[in-house]
């Protein structure tokens, strides 16, 4: 029977990453992720799944991130029972993210009903830290480039995306017919990421477009950095950095320590690293060697005199340190963690800045504070934003325009079919006319829920 393919996610967005290949008989989830940013997006998550959990034999993860993971704890509630194949730097990123993913949705909900600002009475949780590490269980680890024959009778192969660590995109070998899905692309000539590695061939592609419309700026990241620390801290101000705590939080880290080593940034100005979830990504991200370029100096470089914040009660202490500091906190859009408190207290002064590391999805309060929002809800409170705001799009994890041509170009011949995925309207429609017109290849910007038959 002829496979067939549906867009269950990541398809108009670049959230909720969901991709269901099917056989008329099994099927496999590629990706798992939460919908994140508008509201009308956000509610997906909550709505009853298109396709029943207990139907899908196999899930496979590209990586960690919770718009490609964070869905996994309510699909295995909801009644999945299979294998849950992933890289094995992905396997130990989920151990944190998606229990720290409930522990988040549990304190909302718990602040929500305390405070009474909820519209729902009570107001629940998506799922709990206990749903998720019960999904955990379901995990299988895999090394890059090597066979895997999963029970459905196909196979499979991780290949090096160069996103975050473990990350991976992966090749799908069944009943014939070869699928690509490219996961999140990373950027060539990172300082801490590997290369992207693109599949040989495929006879269908499904290739992600975050930055199909745009080319990253090529501003050194240290220079400016350099200048919005020193600049801020000389007017007494506080820079706080909204990361996410895997892959960008420790890039700030490495760029700020080899600021410091240069003494370019003073080495008694006090650098934060105020989340639990980052610090643990650390330390795997020290575990898993091969995965990155740091050796030993590097990475000491990026550890050099930062001061880990743990606990609650050190976080709201530091929350009211009068000092100028760099306080690194999670999350990256803004859209949740410790970070809105600190942004709470931070925002109204014009003393401050809040620096943004990257690409910000519609409807987060990231992006409105890029596009200059003057005041953002947080915790049901609008709080004015006088701070300087700022992004710094070059430390982006994902590849831009140039570098996803060049990806797709490394194919040695190309698909029947590409499918554009994971991007905003404009961005997956450019690239997929870029990859038409440069290329020459056939291609299509997905759209949630289609189905389409691979033949």
């Amino acid at each position: 029977m002829a496979l067939t393919l549906t867009f269950l996610g990541g398809a108009g967005t670049v959230t909720g990453s969901k991709y269901l290949l099917s056989n008329g008989q099994d099927r496999i989830l590629i990706d798992c992720g939460l919908f994140q940013g508008f509201k009308a997006l956000r509610l997906r998550n909550w709505a009853p799944p298109p396709v029943s959990p207990a139907d899908i034999s196999t899930v496979v993860l590209t990586h960690a991130h919770l718009d490609h993971s964070g869905y996994l704890p309510l699909l295995v509630k909801k009644g999945f029972r299979g294998q849950i194949h992933c890289t094995h730097a992905t396997a130990d990123l989920c151990g944190i993210l998606l229990p720290d993913s409930g522990h988040l949705q549990e304190q909302d909900a718990d602040f929500a009903n305390r405070h009474h600002f909820s519209k729902h009475q009570p107001a629940l949780p998506l799922y709990t830290e206990e749903d998720a590490f019960r999904s955990l269980k379901r995990l299988k680890k895999h090394d890059f480039d090597s066979d895997i024959a999963l029970p459905c009778g196909a196979n499979m192969r991780f290949l090096r995306a160069g996103h975050i660590l473990g990350a991976a995109s992966v090749v799908i070998e069944w009943e014939g017919v070869t699928v690509a899905f490219s996961g999140d692309i990373g950027r060539y000539g990172d300082p801490l990421m590997l290369d992207p590695v693109p599949p040989p061939a495929a006879d269908y592609l499904l290739m992600e477009s975050t930055y199909g419309d745009r080319h990253h700026d090529a501003t050194d990241p240290q220079a400016m950095m350099e200048d919005i620390i020193n600049r801020t801290t000389h007017r007494g101000g506080t820079v706080i950095v909204p990361a996410f705590a895997v892959g960008r939080a420790q890039s700030m880290l490495y760029h700020i320590g080899c600021l410091r080593q240069a003494g370019r940034v003073s080495k008694l100005l006090p650098i934060f690293l105020d989340s639990p979830m980052a610090i643990d990504a650390t330390d795997i991200f020290r575990r898993h060697a091969d995965d990155h370029r740091l050796r030993d100096d590097a990475l000491a470089a990026m550890d050099g005199n930062v001061r880990y914040v743990r606990t609650g009660t050190e976080s709201k202490a530091l929350t009211a340190n009068p000092v100028p500091k760099v306080i690194i906190s999670a999350s990256g859009m803004a859209t949740g963690g410790r970070v809105l408190h600190h942004l709470e207290h931070y925002a109204p002064d014009p003393r401050n800045t809040i620096l943004f590391t990257g690409f910000q999805a519609g409807g987060t309060r990231g992006a409105a504070m890029v596009a200059g929002a003057t005041e953002v809800k947080m915790h049901g409170v609008h709080i004015p934003i006088r701070a300087e705001v700022l992004n710094m799009p070059m430390l982006s994890a994902h590849a831009d325009q140039a570098e996803l041509i060049r990806w797709a170009s490394a194919m040695r011949r190309a698909p029947r079919q590409t499918f554009i995925v994971h991007g905003e309207p404009q961005s997956a429609d450019t690239l997929r006319q870029q990859l038409q017109e440069r290329l020459g290849w056939s291609c299509t910007v997905a759209e949630h829920l289609q189905t389409v038959t691979l033949a």
